[in-house]
């Protein structure tokens, strides 16, 4: 078995941009991008045609946006403003770190976020002073998938060496309880009150890596002692 967390609004909360548009662009200008004067409708509007269920990088997003009114941004000027705009302020949320200890304490643990800017994730953590506390980091930014796509969860388990059944995933909202289509456990911090989420997931930690124990060892064994 194996615990994943969700990040924002999950283990922190962070600082946002009030109007992403107007911050990317003013980061665009102070790079000598020429922003054009629509950019907050060329900002709204879809430009990378992807598959449903996969993530679009920010910085794509930005520069087609850029080269569907004529403009040529510089080297990676879209990758930079994006990761300046977003650059978070980080407060851990109440119950979070309890709740990961307990996890760790039952087997692997990880992070399954949706997010768009690169490397804002790995950022959040270390900022939280959470970094060292997972085997396993998963941004649907760098995996190409965003919950609820069942393969974000599958990339997930994977990198924690389990099944998604046997993943008990912590989140807040419905994207995340989409982990429940692939057999796992949604444990949704909306309805389960700070001091008593270390509890519960150790107690989903337990009973899953309970069960996963007993399915192997009530399963065959080919060539081994009868």
């Amino acid at each position: 078995m194996a615990v994943s967390f969700d990040l924002f609004g999950t283990l922190v909360d962070v600082t946002r941009p009030d109007d992403p548009a107007a911050a990317v662009a003013r980061e665009l200008r102070e790079r000598d991008v020429d922003v054009p004067a629509d950019w907050t409708d060329a900002y709204r509007e879809p430009h990378v045609d992807a598959p449903e269920g996969a993530e679009v990088p920010l910085p794509a997003h930005v520069a087609r946006a850029l080269a569907s009114r004529g403009v040529d941004a510089p080297g990676n000027a879209p990758r930079r403003a994006v990761v300046a705009a977003f650059d978070p302020e980080v407060a851990v949320r109440p119950g979070a770190r309890d709740a990961v200890a307990a996890a760790s304490e039952h087997g692997a643990v990880g992070v399954c976020s949706n997010c768009a800017v690169p490397g804002l994730v790995r950022t959040t953590l270390v900022r939280a002073d959470l970094r060292d506390a997972f085997d396993a980091i998963v941004a649907s930014v760098a995996c190409g998938w965003r919950k609820p796509d069942a393969r974000v969860f599958e990339r997930t388990a994977d990198a924690l060496d389990c099944e998604p059944a046997d993943l008990v995933h912590v989140g807040d909202s419905g994207a995340d309880a989409a982990i429940e289509a692939l057999g796992g456990t949604f444990v949704d911090v909306r309805e389960t009150p700070p001091g008593e989420l270390a509890d519960v997931v150790a107690s989903l930690a337990a009973s899953t890596a309970s069960a996963a124990d007993s399915d192997d060892s009530s399963g065959p064994n080919p060539g081994g002692s009868r």
